[in-house]
């Protein structure tokens, strides 16, 4: 009986030290960036659309405005294609801000990313300007451009 019960425990023990992968805390280079910063919103998207399966997750950091401007598209490629002018196999993005103030506290920001990676091979770099609003507590993306 005293086997049985110590075996649960041991068992229970192993099941609660399994918890969920941690939540992604921070973005950029160093990883430094907190969720209330723009710069965040925006890698975040980006990060969604070149290393998720699907749009859901670029689409919940969109304004309506973008929402349907991805959801026309369907596909992370067709949206990286069609949208974006931009097509990447693998890709690193690095944020640079426009303003020198504290974006966490404007209503709007323009945020200029950096993009670094490789399609078929050959090694790319290019930059987007992108435009988010704050919504609440959350920023969005309204408008991606070229510099």
């Amino acid at each position: 009986m005293l086997r049985n019960v110590s075996f649960l425990l041991i068992v229970a023990m192993l099941f609660g030290a399994c918890d969920k992968t941690p939540s992604k805390q921070g973005g950029g280079k160093f990883g430094m960036l907190d969720k209330g910063n723009p710069e965040f919103a925006a890698i975040e998207f980006f990060d969604h659309i070149y290393h998720s399966k699907g749009i859901d997750g670029a689409i919940s950091l969109s304004t309506p405005k973008m929402e349907r401007l991805l959801r026309s598209y369907h596909t992370n490629k067709g949206v990286q294609k069609h949208v974006l002018n931009m097509r990447f196999d693998r890709v690193t993005i690095q944020p640079r801000s426009r303003s020198a103030g504290r974006n966490e506290f404007a209503k709007d920001a323009e945020i200029s990313l950096f993009f670094e990676g490789e399609l078929d091979g050959e090694v790319l770099k290019d930059m987007r300007l992108v435009q988010l609003i704050k919504v609440g507590k959350d920023w969005k993306v309204d408008v991606v451009s070229l510099n």
